[in-house]
């Protein structure tokens, strides 16, 4: 059995499902690999515009597997310090993966996020929950640190510092209707409407410019790292302007606009 599942549902929609649901899509390695490289390999893939992430079953991912962390050959050879150093690279690297495809992520967080599957679903794009999901900084329950994969970097940026501290500090769950209250998801939907709505975002961003929506967002991902709002403009200007100079979709928007019809965007 495969534990990472990809396939198209809609035009130019490319699901990625994580298949391990007996352990809640737990971040194994014999998961994680695989997953960073169906990642790598849809970021290329020119046809799909909008990547959906999701989980198989009950659970959208529940962080370290804590039966079987799955050991591979990459740790063939190396110590007990060389493995966890590889181990933590392979994690890192999905995080990653996930904010460098050139397509929006849209995470259809379908049930629990625990420990490093709350760090998975921030890595994503847009986050649409599940009323049954929800969100747990576990590492601080179990003797270790809330702060991972990136997590104490991108929590306080998007549901502000205070909200932040003590979601991590006490390892509480964050149900649906809290994350959404704080602008930690986009959206909470009812469970059977999950992937219908990750659809329908999904779709109007497949309208718009190809190019437009991939430096959107890498503006997005560059301004949360930017040093000061004056470098930042100039990136985004020049982002801009690269659009502008080098396709006729502006032009298009206008004269779609007059006929009163849906653009035809050929970046």
């Amino acid at each position: 059995m495969s534990f990472v599942l990809v396939d198209k549902p809609r035009p130019h929609v490319t699901r990625i499902t994580l298949n391990r649901p007996e352990r809640m899509n737990a971040m194994a390695f014999d998961v994680m690999v695989p997953l960073k490289e169906a990642l790598e390999e849809v970021s290329f893939d020119n046809d799909t515009r909008v990547v959906i992430l999701t989980g198989a079953g009950e659970g959208f991912c529940s962080g370290a597997d804590l039966e079987d962390p799955g050991y591979m050959s990459i740790f063939d050879g190396l110590t007990m310090p060389g493995i966890a150093r590889r181990a933590m690279k392979v994690l890192d690297d999905v995080v990653k993966a996930l904010q460098d495809m050139h397509q929006p992520v849209i995470g259809a967080i379908n049930g629990a996020a625990i420990g490093g599957g709350f760090c998975l679903a921030m890595a994503t794009d847009i986050r649409v929950v599940s009323e049954r999901a929800y969100f747990r900084a576990a590492g601080i329950n179990n003797g270790l640190t809330a702060a991972e994969l990136g997590l104490s970097y991108m929590l306080p940026r998007a549901i502000g510092s205070s909200r932040a501290f003590e979601i991590m500090l006490s390892g509480r769950d964050v149900d649906a209707t809290e994350a959404d209250r704080i602008g930690l998801v986009s959206k909470a939907v009812p469970h059977e409407s999950l992937l219908d709505e990750c659809y329908s975002v999904a779709e109007r961003i497949v309208g718009f410019s190809q190019l437009g929506v991939e430096l959107t967002k890498q503006m997005l991902w560059a301004g949360l790292e930017a040093g000061s709002r004056h470098s930042h403009m100039n990136h985004e200007g020049h982002a801009q302007l690269f659009v502008r100079m080098t396709t006729q979709n502006f032009e298009e928007a206008i004269k779609a606009r007059k006929q009163g019809r849906a653009p035809e965007f050929k970046d």
